[in-house]
């Protein structure tokens, strides 16, 4: 099934405030620790449905529900059906204009160019679907030497290409596969994991029907440990659980005196309290967001729109 179209529908292209562009503009300017909170919205125009919303992801159950310890517990093979299929749609899927322009972000060499005091880049995304790695890592393709660093001599080498750590996925990783009794947990890129999986999504007409039609794998056909041969489960930070990264986070946000807050909600903490938390200590606040919340408004910049749309138009300089 290649279902890998845009759930939304078409809008219109977004209109700038153009005092908020040039005061927010002037802000970003100034500032020397920029983190990006980014959540699904990020990644719609990818074809990647955002995590509660309809969007055709398993309509007849809660996919909230599914995304839980407890649940894996229970019906591990309806689990890892729904992530095969969350798996499929991040494997398809390709970087939009917003993760592009957010990839140069983490070079210095292009940051300079909107925030020329920027000192530190960050951004710490609650997407699962690895979409904002691979736009940093075609971008630094096309930008790396083709001599080896170690060629170089010391006095000659250039600084940094790109920002140190500077993309931490907090909620994991889609097409990671970890093991439920050691330590065991690598990307794996195949699709389907396992044949049983591919069978059962060829049985399906649609996603709808994937969510509504009941087909029970046995658990020694599901995916497995390589290492140890126990069951193994999607590499994903479920509902209850502790998310990656937490004290690097929390001294990024720390010292950040500009955040930017792209297509999230802000109704998952710990996220969701970054953009306060930076604010509180004198930072400012921009958020990106197709439906803006009350508390959205309470930031320093609010843009109204698609981000891969805004973020293009505000940073034009970055979009060649």
């Amino acid at each position: 099934m290649n279902d890998v179209h845009s759930d939304r529908e078409p809008m219109p292209e977004s209109t700038l405030n153009e005092e908020t562009v040039v005061a927010f503009r002037e802000a970003l300017r100034t500032s020397k620790h920029i983190v990006v909170v980014a959540g699904a919205g990020l990644s719609a125009a990818s074809g990647i449905p955002t995590f509660r919303d309809g969007g055709g992801m398993w309509r007849s159950l809660d996919a909230t529900a599914l995304a839980t310890p407890e649940a894996f517990q229970g019906n591990p093979s309806l689990v890892w059906q729904f992530y095969h299929y969350r798996r499929t749609r991040a494997l398809q899927a390709k970087p939009n204009a917003a993760h592009e322009i957010l990839a140069k972000f983490s070079v210095p060499q292009y940051l300079r160019k909107v925030a020329p005091a920027a000192k530190s880049f960050h951004l710490v995304t609650q997407n699962v679907d690895g979409l904002s790695v691979h736009a940093l890592q075609s971008l630094t393709s096309r930008l790396a030497p083709d001599t080896p660093e170690n060629a170089i001599p010391a006095d000659r080498r250039r600084p940094p290409l790109v920002f140190p750590n500077s993309i931490l996925e907090m909620h994991g990783r889609i097409c990671d596969v970890q093991c439920t009794s050691c330590h065991y947990r690598q990307e794996d890129l195949c699709d389907p994991l396992c044949p049983a999986l591919g069978a059962a999504d060829a049985s399906f007409q649609d996603y709808h029907d994937a969510g509504s039609k009941e087909v029970n794998i046995p658990e020694e056909q599901l995916p497995r440990c390589p290492a140890c041969g126990a069951l193994a489960r999607p590499g994903v930070v479920w509902f209850g659980e502790k998310p990656y990264h937490l004290d690097e986070i929390n001294s990024i946000v720390y010292k950040a005196d500009m955040c930017l807050v792209i297509g999230t909600s802000s109704t998952v903490r710990p996220a969701s309290t970054y953009a306060y938390r930076v604010q509180r200590h004198g930072g400012k606040v921009a958020v990106f967001n197709l439906d803006p919340s009350e508390k959205d408004e309470r930031a320093d910049f609010v843009f109204k729109g698609r981000c891969e749309t805004i973020l293009p138009e505000l940073f034009p300089e970055l979009s060649q």
